[in-house]
């Protein structure tokens, strides 16, 4: 009984081996039916010893006997957070891949993007909780084909996966690094592509780490991501904020300075057409749409999103106020990347736009009476009263 599920009985392969051994049938007879009970066995979600209770091997059958095994490495939340749901479908439902998530932390159900993790099981998916900083032992002795690493910001984090993947013979190695990076150069002439200086980081630096391991790996430099599950709505939900208490949008500048703004499915399709694409090994690539737009015009946006009257925008100088981190959620000055490279390379190009995306997103803010919380303005008053 412990190799299959006791609610439901004996695999049906198995009854006319039971009828056999009480009807003395011959021993040929019995060592096929005991093929075929092996075979059953080897498709039995519940089966002791493989990997969950999905209904993978009912809803795809041989299929995933042969796919390849991809490894999402994801991270707790953030910006990032909502990239793992998405890949993992993509990678089923276009790469048929056998897709394991690695996800940091507990199981937190009932939090987007998380919630929806039901889901990708129901496609197979298999989840893993625990903290990637014990680097591969949730995993056990398990190999895999492609990696993607979603979580690591430093190289101890990267390197146990790393060598996972140098041990395992993978094909690829995927990390979803930052643009948060690049330190443009004064008077840069935006959009920035991938030649433009970085900083010093964790995330550079893990990239230089699987430049000399010899991988065949790839980075994705994302910036400003939003999408329909994310936890992390800072960008955005500022402007939608103000305009549901009619209060006003304090903007650094003259408000012209313009922002990619880039959906986490748009971001997900760019990894996934990096798996079996030549140019992709040994490249960097900066992960967002194309599709800017201005401070200024994405307040006018936001409140006809959401219905309100035209958003009062002050404009101040933001060298002449200190105002605490995150008091305003983009950069003072233009801040925003070319992929190019990506779509020529990789024949990627985005499907959505903030601008399309909005009426959504505003009835989400709106369903989830996020208008009505308590904020402290307390930022906004001292730009205000330094404009």
């Amino acid at each position: 009984q412990g190799f299959w599920h006791s609610s439901v009985g004996p695999p049906p392969c198995l009854l006319p081996a039971v009828m056999a051994r009480h009807s003395r049938c011959g021993p040929l007879l019995l060592a096929a039916l005991a093929a075929c009970a092996c075979l059953w066995l080897l498709g039995m979600p519940g089966f002791v010893g493989l990997r969950s209770t999905s209904p993978r091997a009912a809803s795809r059958g041989a299929v995933c006997m042969g796919a390849r095994k991809a490894l999402i490495i994801q991270n707790k939340g953030g910006g990032h957070g909502e990239l793992g749901f998405h890949l993992a479908k993509r990678l089923v439902q276009n790469k048929g891949c056998d897709v394991t998530i690695l996800h940091d932390g507990k199981s937190k159900d009932g939090v987007n993007p998380f919630a929806q993790y039901g889901e990708l099981q129901k496609l197979g998916v298999t989840v893993v909780w625990a903290n990637p900083g014990v680097g591969t032992l949730a995993l056990g002795s398990q190999n895999f084909d492609l990696i993607f690493d979603n979580w690591s910001k430093e190289p101890d984090n990267a390197r146990p996966f790393a060598e996972l993947a140098k041990a395992s013979g993978a094909k690829h190695y995927v990390y979803v690094s930052s643009a948060g990076m690049y330190k443009p150069p004064s008077g840069y002439q935006y959009p920035m592509d991938e030649a433009v200086p970085t900083k010093a980081t964790g995330q550079r630096a893990v990239e230089e780490m699987l430049a000399e391991m010899g991988l065949p790996w790839t980075s994705f430099r994302p910036q400003y991501i939003y999408g329909p599950y994310t936890n992390k709505r800072d960008y955005i939900d500022w402007f939608l904020h103000r305009c549901a208490r009619g209060r006003p949008l304090p903007i650094p500048g003259d408000g012209s300075q313009k922002v990619g703004l880039s959906h986490a499915d748009d971001i997900a399709a760019m990894l996934e057409a990096a798996v079996d694409c030549p140019a992709a090994p040994g490249q960097v690539f900066n992960c967002g749409t194309g599709n800017v737009i201005g401070y200024d015009q994405l307040a006018v946006e936001c409140a006809k999103a959401m219905g309100t009257p035209a958003p009062q925008i002050v404009h101040y100088d933001p060298s002449k106020v200190e105002l605490p981190k995150g008091a305003f959620p983009f950069r003072n000055t233009d801040f925003y990347i070319t992929p190019q490279k990506a779509t020529e390379k990789l024949g990627w190009k985005p499907a959505n736009s903030v601008t399309q995306d909005l009426p959504w997103y505003v009835a989400q803010f709106k369903e989830g009476k996020l208008g009505e919380k308590s904020m402290d303005f307390a930022a906004d008053d001292a730009a205000i009263a330094a404009a």
